[in-house]
């Protein structure tokens, strides 16, 4: 193996931060903008890009601001600084003001190379560690983020280490985007089964499913707990989860649905299906989740499309009460949401098609889990030359 030789990052690589874009100028433009909010590690969430009318901007001297497929960005303030995300999908944007994007010097260092340099936890701590200012809010300029030691192998083995790593993040990906492609599909079944008739029979939800049923949990058992963090705004199951001590907090089985019930969570869609724990297992989360459990002869998947539904999360939205800051939709409500009559016939017609998908689906989000830890435990050892290739 070659010697590795260190670098400060802002010798390797050009550092550039997101241009002021005036928010007048926001809006539904063709070219789009990538924000912090946009930055959803491992990725930029490219399907709610904001657009920019661009009539008032010399588009020339933006062109710096321009990332697209396999750039990467960083959040350079407020409570989520130090998140970094890729474009996975073909798509060109500009980066917006506190989002920072990196330029390698191709004869230094390799693009993938040093974006798995990035995703390490030293770069994190360093970030988190370097602040500049918290007069507001954090903030972290391009020359600190500039400061990051890296080792560098030669440019051969930092092919071999990324195209390792890329291969792992290759394979999530499309696993991904397989789920979106069913969920999109089941979704759509759903909408047209049990809401395309709009004269149809309307009854509680309650007639169909239990809201926040009991389950049972004992004080200071460990259990399974999901953040709110890991809901997905969009996709079905939970990004991760950890285990802890029980002490309060809402309770949830297997053919669960949950749901943010508090803003912004609710607006933003967070919702995950339970579907992966132990027989009998019990497990908890925040006290700001509102749980659908179906009734017995209904397809439990069924209200997780619910929770989806456009019409159910205006309902929702429309329905939530408390201070502007912290408003809430209640489990009262949710449970007289005026579903539209589901016959045990078009249940079943659901479910027949609904729960393999739901099974590929899970399947394809625990195989990610698994491949994800696997790159975590490898990134650290081949960024050091702990494993040799």
């Amino acid at each position: 193996m070659t010697e590795w030789k260190t670098y400060r990052l802002g010798d390797v690589c050009n550092l550039v931060a997101g241009f002021a874009f005036k928010s007048k100028d926001f809006g539904d433009h063709p070219n789009k903008v990538v924000k912090i909010a946009d930055i959803q590690p491992p990725v930029v969430n490219t399907n709610d890009l904001v657009g920019v009318d661009m009539s008032n901007y010399d588009t020339n001297k933006l062109r710096k601001y321009i990332v697209s497929k396999g750039d990467y960005v960083l959040a350079m303030t407020g409570a989520t600084i130090g998140k970094l995300g890729r474009i996975a999908n073909d798509i060109k944007a500009y980066i917006n003001q506190r989002v920072l994007t990196f330029r390698p010097i191709e004869s230094v260092v390799d693009k993938n190379y040093l974006y798995y340099q990035l995703c390490s936890e030293n770069f994190n701590k360093y970030i988190l560690n370097h602040i500049d200012s918290e007069t507001a809010q954090p903030n972290i300029s391009a020359g600190s983020v500039g400061g990051f030691e890296i080792s560098l192998p030669s440019l051969d083995e930092q092919r071999r280490i990324a195209g390792i790593l890329s291969a792992i993040d290759d394979k999530i990906e499309n696993n991904r985007r397989i789920n979106t492609n069913l969920e999109l599909q089941a979704q759509a079944l759903f909408d047209k089964i049990f809401f395309d008739d709009k004269g149809v029979e309307r009854n509680p939800l309650s007639d169909y499913a239990n809201i926040n049923p009991t389950r049972t949990l004992h004080q200071g058992v460990v259990a399974r707990y999901i953040a709110m963090a890991n809901l997905p705004t969009k996709g079905s199951f939970p990004s991760d989860w950890s285990y802890k001590s029980y002490g309060g907090g809402c309770k949830f089985a297997n053919g669960d649905t949950i749901m943010a019930r508090i803003t912004p969570c609710l607006e933003n869609g967070k919702t995950a299906y339970i579907d992966f724990l132990e027989e009998q297992e019990v497990a908890f989360g925040s006290t700001e989740y509102i749980v659908i459990s179906a009734k017995s002869g209904y397809c439990p998947a069924l209200f997780y499309f619910l929770a989806r539904n456009k019409e159910f999360v205006d309902y929702a939205v429309g329905h939530m009460n408390g201070s502007s800051g912290r408003q809430r939709v209640g489990g009262v409500d949710i449970a007289n949401f005026p579903m539209p009559h589901i016959s045990l016939e078009d249940s079943n017609k659901f479910a027949e098609i609904a729960i393999p998908i739901m099974d590929v689906i899970r399947n394809n989000s625990l195989e990610n889990r698994q491949l994800a830890n696997l790159r975590d435990a490898l990134l650290p050892k081949l960024m050091n030359g702990e494993i040799k290739l």
